[in-house]
């Protein structure tokens, strides 16, 4: 299966790239590392890598910013670096994406707990990761082509079992459900 990994330099993507590669081919793409380069808070920069790589089976997005804060440091600026980034970031990439996949694809987001047990200063990893959980759910009922969709939800990483998170994600690639919130370690 051919699998296409963004974010595959960051903390996600660096624990499931060499662990997918055993089974899968990984193309890799980020904004500054990686075969290919994303910039998710451009649509142009995500039609530019699809346009780039042919017969995806699935794609995973472990990437995207998100500010971090108390409450009185938030403000718009502040709360449109996740929507912008990590949040619009993974939803183009399902809007743009489709039209790439190969029949019977998936796509595979990441949100994280904070959409459900949010904790001090994250309210704007909340909002995001939120709303992405809620899109995975809507989206599930309306891609064609029996493309799938699925959002891994991992509590904090340095806090999970490695091999939980390899499962997760590879439970959304090889089990073939669809519009799941995979929630790992809660």
């Amino acid at each position: 299966m051919k699998i296409l990994l963004i974010g595959a330099s960051g903390i996600i993507g660096k624990i499931l790239e060499p662990a997918l590669a055993k089974n899968h081919e990984i193309i890799s793409a980020g904004r500054n590392s990686g075969d290919f380069r994303i910039d998710l808070s451009d649509s142009n920069s995500i039609e530019k890598l699809f346009s780039e790589i042919k017969n995806i089976d699935t794609c995973i997005c472990a990437a995207g910013d998100c500010y971090t804060g108390d409450l009185l440091s938030v403000d718009q600026e502040k709360i449109n670096i996740g929507i912008k980034n990590k949040l619009l970031g993974q939803i183009n990439l399902v809007l743009i994406g489709q039209k790439h996949l190969n029949d019977n694809g998936s796509f595979i987001l990441t949100s994280g707990k904070m959409a459900d047990k949010p904790v001090k200063n994250n309210s704007c990893k909340a909002i995001v990761n939120g709303a992405i959980n809620s899109f995975v759910l809507s989206a599930s009922l309306e891609l064609e082509r029996g493309i799938r969709i699925n959002a891994v939800s991992p509590a904090k990483v340095s806090d999970i079992p490695i091999e939980d998170l390899i499962s997760a994600y590879s439970k959304s690639i090889d089990e073939g459900i669809n519009g799941e919130i995979i929630k790992v370690n809660y």
